[in-house]
């Protein structure tokens, strides 16, 4: 809502929001657990409407769920709305300082590119490497199926994204799928619970103090930073090996050392350092969490996993893989899982940044530095918006000739990959990750089970991204010849 707009209607002040009565000076911290945040918000959401407040200690948060508020605001970025202050010092403690988490000019610097690293273009070259590892994925899983194994779902799917995003960004085989060392991971898993405790912390205690959780995290961030340093060392070492690399640099970590090291640069240190950690990072988490979730709603919903899985195997033929770059464009509706998978299991459902000068919201005005907590499922999981929306029902994607030409107003409403110049510029890569690992599951093998813990539904653990607790997958191998 503009100026103008905003004096024609009754205006709201942040203190005229409803919200859940807090205590005085903890305010509502004692109802918020950082690992169910988005649940909570959401609960309070059904309660008190689309736009909502409630409060932190001294940080006030305005909460919307209203889809075209959610969209305005991700789209008004990053001159209208930023990362929080709060998030981009956690990122900078813990050497988190990449795209991600930078505002203003560091972002504008990085953001081309990062975007160049991560083009359709860069991963339809990186596919012959995609395949070798999908294909690694899938014999590690046919071992684990011939032995009667039960597959620790989310640890092998990190295995393979970390391999993948090594692979694609860092022009590095690391090959965790076949080592059973775990040097990143085992790093790398201790970083978001960590950054979500202190994005939500009242007090940031480790500043005056530290817990022995802390110094433990101080060591898996040391350690970390050695492999970063590793991967930037042999970058650089191929570009003075292969001069012609400066001018056609090959993957994203090529392109930010030469720039870095290209004379009157603006990137600095920091910024490859950054980014190396924030495409390990992310590239782990979020697509090896949208795929546990898909292949547990699969698994749970026979009649879509049928479909997928014969969709999969007429296009892979006698592959245990898609071989070819032009099969993925014929996952259809393996692609429409992935859409309903994020569709009702966001990895990223809340969504916080700040004003960057005073704006309205709707009604409401919000004054420079107010908090924004956006929830991206609350709607998408709405039946005014879309039928049955509970129900996990791929082909609701497939209006038209395919996923890219569904309902442009549905892509609207779930938007999982954000809006706007910070949508997540890793989005083709995830598409192409969910459909290689799916395709390869669903031709190779027959599921037997995907459990969780106590044998109920999957539940939901916020750090950074959601993820299911502790799923657990046996497999039984197909016989590809006989098929």
């Amino acid at each position: 809502m503009s100026v103008g707009q905003a004096s024609r209607v009754r205006i709201r002040a942040i203190r005229d929001l409803p919200g859940p009565t807090g205590l005085p000076l903890l305010g509502n911290a004692l109802q918020v657990r950082p690992e169910r945040v988005h649940q909570t918000a959401e609960q309070w959401a059904r309660e008190y409407g689309e736009v909502f407040r409630f409060r932190i200690a001294s940080r006030e948060f305005v909460v919307i769920s209203d889809p075209d508020m959610v969209a305005a605001v991700l789209r008004d970025r990053p001159d209208g709305f930023q990362r929080t202050n709060r998030l981009s010092a956690t990122a900078r403690e813990l050497g988190f300082t990449g795209v991600f988490s930078s505002n203003g000019e560091a972002w504008r610097r990085q953001r081309p590119m990062v975007l160049a690293g991560l083009d359709p273009s860069h991963i339809k070259a990186f596919f012959p490497t995609l395949v070798k590892v999908t294909q690694r994925f899938a014999r590690r899983w046919q071992r684990a199926a011939a032995a009667g194994i039960a597959i620790e779902l989310q640890a092998d799917l990190m295995r393979y994204t970390v391999d993948v995003t090594a692979g694609l960004a860092f022009g590095t085989d690391i090959n965790t799928l076949e080592s059973e060392e775990q040097v990143i991971q085992s790093h790398l898993d201790k970083i978001f619970p960590a950054f979500a405790r202190r994005l939500f912390a009242a007090v940031p205690y480790w500043h005056y103090f530290k817990l022995p959780s802390d110094r433990e995290l101080d060591r898996h961030l040391d350690a970390l930073r050695i492999a970063v340093n590793g991967f930037i060392a042999q970058a650089r070492q191929r570009l003075d090996d292969q001069p012609e690399l400066r001018e056609h640099p090959a993957n994203l970590i090529e392109a930010m050392v030469n720039a870095r090291d290209s004379e009157g640069s603006a990137i600095t240190d920091e910024d490859v350092s950054g980014n190396v950690l924030t495409m390990l990072l992310a590239g782990e988490d979020t697509t090896a969490n949208s795929l546990a979730w898909m292949i547990w709603l699969l698994h749970q919903n026979p009649d879509a996993a049928r479909r997928a899985a014969d969709e999969a195997r007429f296009v892979l033929g006698g592959d245990s893989t898609p071989t070819r770059y032009e099969q993925l464009g014929k996952l259809d509706f393996l692609e429409a899982c992935a859409h309903e998978t994020m569709r009702i299991k966001p990895v990223a459902p809340i969504n916080t940044v700040q004003a960057v000068r005073d704006t309205f919201i709707g009604d409401v005005e919000l004054p420079a530095g107010t908090l924004v907590m956006c929830l991206m499922r609350p709607a998408a999981v709405d039946g005014r918006h879309f039928p049955a929306p509970q129900d996990f029902l791929p082909e609701r994607w497939l209006a038209g000739n395919g996923p890219t030409h569904a309902s442009r107003s549905a892509k609207r409403i779930a938007m999982p990959f954000g809006a706007g110049p910070r949508i997540c510029p890793g989005r083709y890569l995830a598409l192409a990750e969910m459909k290689m690992v799916a395709a390869m599951l669903l031709g190779a093998f027959d599921i037997e089970s995907v459990t969780s813990p106590d044998r109920g539904e999957a539940r939901e653990r916020l750090t950074l991204t959601m993820s299911p607790v502790g799923l657990q997958m046996r497999l039984n191998s197909r016989d590809l010849a006989a098929a």
